[in-house]
C-alpha cells in the first residue's frame, strides 16, 4: 500500500516551520542587501546566513512535494502554534532545530512528531532523529501505527486561580530580574520559607540541559565528580526533579528542602511572597509567563498529557 492511499483514510499532515536567522534579519533591517550590509560591517559571514536559509528553504519544498499529494495539508510557522487547533488524527512533521521540536510538543495532545533535521552538517540534532529523505518511510510507518516512537513526560504548573502552563525541558518559577525571590515552599508535607534566585523544575527531556548545567556546578563546588543524574534521567520516567538556585539561609528562611523528585503523588507546591517582578515560565520562553506574585499559589507536577516522537 502507498503512501496516497494511506492518506486518504483519516489523516492531516502539519509541517511546522521556524524564520531563519536570514529571515529575522531582513524583518529586522527591511531587506537583505540592509541586513547584509550589517553583517559584513561587523566582520561576520553574511553567506553562511545565506546559505543556511537557502538549505532550509528547500528541505521544506521537498517536504511539501511529499506531503501534499497526500491530501489534508497545512504548513504552520512556529510563531501560529500557540493559536492553533491540532486534531487527534494529525501527523506532525517538524523541520528543526531541536528547540522547534520542544516547542512543538508542548501544543499537542500526544500526536505523533516526525522530526526533519534539515542540515546535518550544521545541527547535531538530539531531537532530529530522520534526514529529509527519510520521510517517507517514516509517514508510511506512523499511518501503519508500526513506527518506533518515544514518550516524553511533560512538567505541569496549575496555579490557584486557573491558570496552567505545559513545559517539555523545564518550568522556572522566580524573579523577572536579577534579584532574589521570596516564598514558601512545601513539598513531601514539609514547608519552608526560601530566599533564592529561583526553581527549576525539570523533566527527563530536558535533564542533559539547565538541570545537568546546574548539577555540573554544585559538583564543582564540592569537589566531587559524579552524581547519579549527571546523564539525566529517562524522557518517559514519571518523575520530575526540582532544584533551588542559589538558595540562601538567614534567621528566617532555610536551605533543607533545596533538590527533590516529583511524582504524581509528591507535587511541588509554592506560594508567592514576592509583591511584584514574580514570573514562572517554561521552556526558556520568558515572553509567554504567569504572574507569580503574592497571592498566587503555583502546583508543579506530572502532566496528564504526553509527548509523542517518532524514531528511527
Amino acid at each position: 500500500m502507498g503512501l496516497s492511499s494511506i492518506s486518504q483514510q483519516r489523516f492531516r499532515f502539519i509541517l511546522i516551520t521556524r524564520k531563519t536567522r536570514l529571515q529575522e534579519l531582513v524583518e529586522r533591517f527591511n531587506t537583505w542587501p540592509q541586513a547584509k550590509f550589517y553583517l559584513e560591517h561587523n566582520q561576520i559571514d553574511a553567506q553562511d546566513y545565506l546559505t543556511e536559509h537557502d538549505l532550509y528553504q528547500q528541505r521544506l519544498r521537498e517536504a511539501e512535494q511529499i506531503l501534499k499529494p497526500l491530501g489534508r495539508f497545512q504548513s504552520l510557522e512556529r510563531s501560529l502554534l500557540p493559536s492553533y487547533q491540532f486534531g487527534s488524527s494529525d501527523i506532525i512533521i517538524v523541520i528543526g532545530q531541536d528547540g522547534l521540536v520542544a516547542n512543538t510538543l508542548k501544543y499537542l495532545q500526544g500526536q505523533p512528531v516526525i522530526a526533519i533535521n534539515p542540515d546535518p552538517k550544521r545541527w547535531d540534532g538530539k531531537l532530529l532523529p530522520f534526514e529529509i529523505g527519510d520521510l517517507n518511510q517514516a509517514l508510511i510507518k506512523t499511518m501503519t501505527k508500526t513506527a518506533v516512537t518515544k514518550t516524553i513526560t511533560f512538567a505541569e504548573a496549575k496555579t490557584n486561580d486557573g491558570q496552567r502552563l505545559l513545559a517539555v525541558n523545564d518550568v522556572f518559577l522566580g524573579p523577572k530580574t536579577h534579584t532574589s525571590a521570596r516564598y514558601a515552599l512545601e513539598w513531601e508535607r514539609q514547608r519552608e520559607l526560601q530566599s533564592s534566585s529561583g526553581i527549576i523544575v525539570s523533566t527527563g527531556f530536558g535533564s542533559s540541559g539547565w538541570f545537568r548545567s546546574i548539577l555540573a556546578g554544585a559538583l564543582g563546588v564540592t569537589h566531587q565528580h559524579k552524581h547519579e543524574l549527571l546523564e539525566g534521567f529517562a524522557w518517559d520516567a514519571p518523575r520530575l526533579q526540582f532544584t533551588v538556585r542559589e538558595p540562601f539561609p538567614s534567621k528566617t528562611t532555610g536551605v533543607k528542602l533545596v533538590f527533590g523528585g516529583i511524582t504524581q503523588h509528591t507535587p511541588l507546591r509554592i506560594e508567592s511572597q514576592m509583591p511584584e517582578n514574580g514570573v514562572v515560565f517554561s521552556d526558556g520562553i520568558e515572553a509567554d509567563y504567569l504572574a507569580f506574585n503574592s497571592g498566587t499559589v503555583v502546583t508543579v507536577g506530572v502532566a496528564p498529557t504526553q509527548g509523542c516522537l517518532v524514531c528511527q
